[in-house]
């Protein structure tokens, strides 16, 4: 038999209310934004490894730039940098059972060029400029990058062009001038601050370079081809690099091995797998970080700290890079703003 009618059955023809969206459980968030956090969650800990990682190559720089040349340590930290790659490619090799798919042609030429660019040149420009400046002023000069980069992403990748951007820019620039001006008492230090500034360059020019290729080539064969050719780049500093380790203490060498193994194998890794997914200047924008936390290591390891009127000059270049860099936040639509929570009926 079939339960009598009461007055609160709802009739089978009858407009049903809309059920309320699904939860996740542990969350709380419905399925798509669950879904769009678990998402984001490794290019976050990605960013986060390498911006970590990055700040404490500044520091390794400094501390074994005292017995090692720029040439010697740059292809000292490539050639650990080298095995730690290609131990992370045949792991994976290992574990998907699919060896790495290498570029040809006109993509391999680029992958090459971008590696001697990137772990030949820049290391060589980083190590020669923290010979003359200390961890934290150097970091400052070249993290500038990101506003390079955001420039070179709007010109060339069609990211946009802002004109915040140039504001940005105008502001960048400025406390660069005034971190040359805090160091200027000697020509040694007007050579570091240009130096630091063509390291930034290099940086911005890999950087936006990388991110077209990624199209093209995964993250870690890209980083790991690079790598290579980088070393190979760096091959004529062999005979200093042996000279250097024979003399230098066992700190110093470690430190360099250590700069090949972290900040080179790893931090490039998830540098690669960050950019893979993120906006070139939004990727760059992320290593802004990167200053503030080299100035505390290097006054925690070094016992070395910028004079007040350079941590000036780089606050002023941090604030231009957030301008230039970081997205800004879009009002949200009428009807959307009517309908939400704080909206009156």
């Amino acid at each position: 038999m079939t339960a009598p009618e009461t007055p609160t059955t709802t009739p089978v023809d009858a407009p049903r209310p809309a059920a309320p969206a699904a939860t996740s459980a542990r969350s709380g968030l419905p399925p798509a934004r669950e879904s769009a956090r678990r998402a984001a969650t490794p290019v976050v800990l990605a960013v986060a490894v390498t911006v970590l990682l990055w700040a404490s190559a500044f520091i390794g720089v400094r501390a074994a730039g005292h017995d090692y040349e720029p040439g010697s340590l740059a292809l000292g930290r490539q050639l650990a940098g080298s095995v730690g790659l290609t131990a992370i490619v045949a792991v994976r090799w290992l574990r998907n059972g699919r060896r790495p798919v290498l570029p040809r042609g006109r993509v391999l030429v680029a992958v090459l060029a971008w590696g001697v660019g990137w772990f030949s040149l820049y290391n060589l420009a980083l190590n020669a400029a923290e010979q003359h400046l200390d961890a934290g002023t150097t970091a400052l000069l070249v993290n500038v990058a990101p506003v390079l980069v955001a420039v070179l992403a709007g010109l060339l990748l069609g990211e946009g062009f802002p004109r915040r951007l140039l504001v940005g820019m105008a502001a960048a620039f400025a406390g660069v001038a005034v971190i040359a001006t805090a160091t200027s008492s000697g020509e040694r230090d007007v050579v570091g601050v240009a130096l630091g500034l063509a390291a930034a360059v290099l940086y911005a020019g890999a950087a936006t370079s990388q991110k077209r290729l990624l199209a093209r080539v995964d993250a870690l064969t890209m980083t790991w081809v690079g790598c290579l050719a980088g070393t190979v780049a760096l091959l004529p500093f062999a005979p200093a690099l042996a000279a250097d380790a024979g003399s230098a203490p066992a700190s110093s060498t470690g430190a360099v091995v250590l700069l090949g193994l972290g900040p080179t194998a790893v931090a490039f890794t998830t540098w690669g797998y960050a950019l893979s997914r993120l906006s070139a200047g939004r990727a760059a924008a992320t290593t802004y970080l990167v200053p503030p936390i080299v100035v505390v290591l290097s006054w925690l390891v070094l016992a070395e700290v910028p004079a007040a009127v350079t941590l000036a000059g780089g606050a002023l270049c941090l604030a231009g890079v957030a301008v230039a860099t970081l997205p800004r936040r879009r009002p949200a639509p009428a009807a959307a703003r009517a309908t939400g929570p704080d909206a009156t009926v």
